[in-house]
């Protein structure tokens, strides 16, 4: 078997990132009840914002969306706040496309690259501020189940 074959380069590459996605979600469920930002983690809009930075920062909404999934997990985090997260986290992954246009188009984006960009950007960020004022009602049909 060949290691330069961009198929199993690809495999290697996925199931790396899922085993490191399952440890990084295992360490977040044993943190358990963080009592020093318990101010954070019980507002949904703080939570919002923070999920946005963090999802810019580390350019991984997967990570993010693991690391809500883990607090909830551990009851660190209640389910209005990880709704919230998750719609920060959608938010905050546009970053991307903006990084992106601006390493293709020398500067700031132009032309196709600069319509996609905002574009995305504007229907995750209507979609999250549409959805925010309705977290509670969202979360109890959630909890439902």
């Amino acid at each position: 078997m060949e290691f330069n074959n961009p198929v199993f380069q690809t495999l290697l590459g996925l199931i790396i990132f899922y085993i490191g996605l399952k440890m990084f979600s295992g360490g977040m469920k044993s943190m358990g009840h963080l009592e020093q930002l318990e101010w954070f983690l019980g507002n949904p809009y703080w939570m919002f914002l923070g999920a946005i930075v963090c999802t810019l920062l580390w350019q991984s909404s997967s990570l993010t969306t693991t690391a809500v999934i883990g607090l909830v997990a551990s009851g660190a985090l209640p389910l209005p706040s990880a709704i919230a997260a998750i719609l920060g986290a959608n938010v905050g992954t546009t970053g991307t496309i903006w990084i992106a246009g601006i390493l293709v188009s020398d500067g700031m984006p132009t032309g196709i690259t600069k319509q996609v960009a905002l574009m995305h950007t504007g229907v995750n960020t209507v979609m999250a501020i549409a959805l925010l004022p309705f977290i509670q009602p969202i979360a109890r049909f959630i909890s439902k189940f």
